[in-house]
């Protein structure tokens, strides 16, 4: 039960912190179709997050997949880690998106 809570809390906390990230990352989308890594050492020399660890942008990527506002267009081997991995880009529907103020819930 105290797990579910803590849980429960840990998530409402994320909830905004997520909207701000898929802004973040279809701004980076917007100059070029990139790897998980790639945006994330962008978002990193920006400031924008504490490292350049792709954890930060992966699953926010999976989930603007599932929104129809990125696709994964080809694989590369990554510069940084040397293993083959998706390159990314914004779709129609995340230009939309990006240029209006709401995005919405993956539920």
């Amino acid at each position: 039960m105290i797990t579910e809570m803590t849980r429960q809390l840990s998530f409402e906390d994320i909830k905004p912190k997520r909207k701000i990230r898929y802004e973040q990352i279809l701004d980076r989308l917007m100059t070029g179709a990139k790897t998980a890594k790639e945006v994330a050492v962008e978002l990193y020399d920006l400031g924008f997050i504490p490292s350049t660890e792709r954890n930060y942008t992966a699953p926010r990527l999976t989930e603007l997949m599932k929104m129809g506002m990125v696709k994964s267009i080809d694989k590369k081997k990554c510069n940084y880690t040397g293993k083959m991995v998706a390159i990314y880009e914004i779709t129609p529907k995340g230009i939309e998106q990006r240029y209006s103020s709401h995005i919405p819930r993956l539920d």
